[in-house]
């Protein structure tokens, strides 16, 4: 029932979308159920312009005919749609599962508003159980390491460190950068855990976004909910 409830999202999202916008389009599996969406809606007429945040999500809207431009061209945007990995009450979320939380943090900070769309099992309580993605240079990846462990360990959180892939195989993302999931459990401090993570020189970015989505329609069983930061 998850991909039934991530279309009907999906779907949702898809409606609030009107001729003219400069729409950023989020990566993963839920985002690709509103790609197909948003790609009917063109077909039926609807008049816009996308800014991928993948290339993956680029290669999908381009076979479906959707109209897409780059954020050097269209820096303002006037909403992002994504999904997410994890969302609290406030709609603070952890964003990163599938490798592209640079690319969608760059878009979603560009948009005026930023709809979440996502199945209830993404609701908690406290952000954590999903691991943390860190996107990290690959220069220096050791110290980078050391460094994060050591701003895990002020903040009292566990101090585990994955680098995904593994050390013969890592993961590399669009930007040419590695990923270290960190497994947390739960995030007591999330501003202040965001705040000394981006400071590490070798940090790239985090898959923490913090008051950058505005809305969420979130679907179970009992149809599709709006839910708005609290």
């Amino acid at each position: 029932m998850s991909d039934q409830f991530k279309k009907e999202a999906a779907e949702r999202a898809a409606e609030d979308v009107s001729s003219g916008m400069r729409l950023g389009i989020g990566t993963g599996s839920t985002a690709e159920f509103f790609v197909h969406a948003l790609a009917k809606r063109v077909r039926d007429g609807l008049d816009v312009i996308g800014v991928p945040t993948s290339e993956r999500t680029a290669k999908l809207a381009t076979e479906l005919g959707i109209r897409l431009a780059t954020l050097d061209e269209l820096p303002e945007l006037d909403l992002t749609v994504d999904g997410a990995d994890e969302m609290d009450a406030a709609l603070n979320l952890i964003k990163g599962g599938g490798g592209a939380l640079l690319r969608e943090k760059i878009v979603a900070a560009a948009s005026g508003q930023m709809i979440v769309i996502a199945d209830a099992s993404k609701q908690v309580e406290a952000l954590g159980q999903f691991p943390l993605p860190i996107e990290v240079v690959p220069f220096g990846l050791e110290a980078t390491k050391r460094a994060i462990l050591g701003v895990l360990a002020d903040l009292g959180l566990p101090q585990a460190l994955e680098l995904r892939g593994g050390a013969e195989k890592p993961f590399v993302t669009d930007g040419g950068h590695y990923i270290l999931d960190a497994r947390l459990q739960k995030i007591n401090e999330t501003e202040a855990l965001a705040n000394r993570l981006v400071a590490i020189p070798g940090v790239v970015e985090h898959g923490l976004f913090i008051k950058l989505a505005t809305k969420a329609y979130v679907a179970g069983a009992d149809g599709v909910k709006t839910v708005w930061p609290v």
